[in-house]
């Protein structure tokens, strides 16, 4: 009995020490492991399964398409512009040093008072035109010393001098007083520089102690709820049919007011301008360049679809995603025109109640 069992246990090892073989026709080779079949794949059509849970987890949202009537719409390059009513420039006068107010130099960013002292200019000037003012200040005061002496003997000899010699005098010296106080006004006065309107400084140009000549800007301010948009239009005949104009910002969609066209060209094109309000634009700044879309009155038959549907085929064609299967995605080759910003129409490749694919298009496309 232990030797059938000690044999069996030799026979054992060595079989788990041999290497085992499949039979001829039966072995796997180096191919591959098959694909999971229940998994997110591109089908040879080119259309995309993707299974419920992937669509889940992928965050896959879904629209009804709806044909309706869609103003046309022109896309313009635009620029942000201060508003004249709600902005302003701070320029030096004279030339001169700047000195600090005294709150401190504002920086940019820092929201300011109608009215607020902001800085000093302290007006230089060369040594002969100081010395000319200082001589000049100087026979002033003499000639008011001598007046107002003469005036001090007329007034003690009131009872024999004429009242209007008496008058003369006095006259005489309180000119001379007001000319000294104006010559020496101009020696040690300083020029004081204070907001024109209320707002958030967007550009400071200078620093304590710098020299600034006159007419430079020092400060910008600027009202970032109250802006202006400018944009520039190469068919002077759309000034005339202009029905509504949306800014994108972001993820918002904001409505421009549009105020009138130039009458005059800039680099062959017709500047175009716009009012913009609301808390959206403290995102923007002035001087940045942005988009315009402008409504004609003229209509279009089409679907509008988020501009974020729209995807790239291997080919550079424009194509949306639409759900055919409940685990099913084909792909679309559409035409479409600017239509908001955040939406585009498409008048060509869908029809009304095709489900397109809205959020994540983007990882359906990249699906292989």
């Amino acid at each position: 009995m232990n030797y059938r069992l000690a044999l069996t246990s030799l026979l054992l090892s060595l079989s788990m020490a041999l290497p085992i073989q499949a039979g001829e026709g039966h072995d796997h080779g180096d191919n591959p492991v098959a694909p999971n079949a229940n998994g997110p794949q591109r089908q040879p059509d080119g259309s995309v399964f993707l299974p419920k849970p992937a669509q889940r987890q992928l965050g896959v949202r879904t629209m009804l398409a709806k044909e309706e009537d869609l103003p046309r719409s022109v896309e313009l390059n635009g620029k942000v512009l201060m508003d004249p009513n709600a902005g302003g420039k701070v320029q030096a006068l004279n030339a001169g040093r700047i000195e600090p107010s005294p709150r401190g130099l504002p920086e940019p960013g820092q929201s300011v008072r109608k009215g607020e002292v902001l800085a000093y200019v302290v007006p230089t000037a060369n040594p002969i035109e100081r010395s000319n003012q200082a001589a000049q200040l100087a026979e002033l005061r003499a000639a008011k010393s001598l007046a107002d002496k003469r005036a001090a003997r007329l007034r003690e000899l009131s009872d024999t001098v004429p009242r209007k010699d008496i008058e003369a005098a006095e006259n005489e010296a309180a000119s001379l007083a007001e000319r000294i106080a104006a010559v020496g006004s101009g020696l040690s006065t300083r020029e004081t520089l204070v907001a024109p309107v209320a707002g958030v400084i967007a550009s400071a140009n200078v620093v304590a102690g710098q020299v600034v000549d006159a007419r430079e800007l020092v400060f910008e301010i600027v009202d970032p709820s109250r802006l202006r948009i400018e944009a520039l239009t190469f068919e002077p005949a759309l000034a005339a049919d202009i029905g509504s104009a949306t800014l994108p910002i972001g993820e918002q969609r904001m409505t421009l007011a549009f105020v009138g066209a130039a009458r005059s060209l800039r680099e062959q094109a017709l500047p175009l301008a716009f009012r913009a309000r609301g808390a959206a634009l403290h995102s923007l700044a002035v001087g940045q360049p942005v988009r315009v879309f402008v409504q004609t009155r003229s209509k279009v038959r089409g679907i509008a679809v988020p501009a974020a549907t729209l995807m790239k085929n291997p080919a550079n064609q424009t194509i949306v995603w639409v759900k055919t299967a409940p685990e099913r995605f084909e792909p679309r080759t559409v035409t479409t025109e600017p239509l908001d910003g955040l939406r585009v129409a498409v008048i060509a490749g869908l029809k009304a109640g095709d489900r397109v694919a809205t959020q994540g298009a983007t990882l359906i496309n990249q699906v292989r």
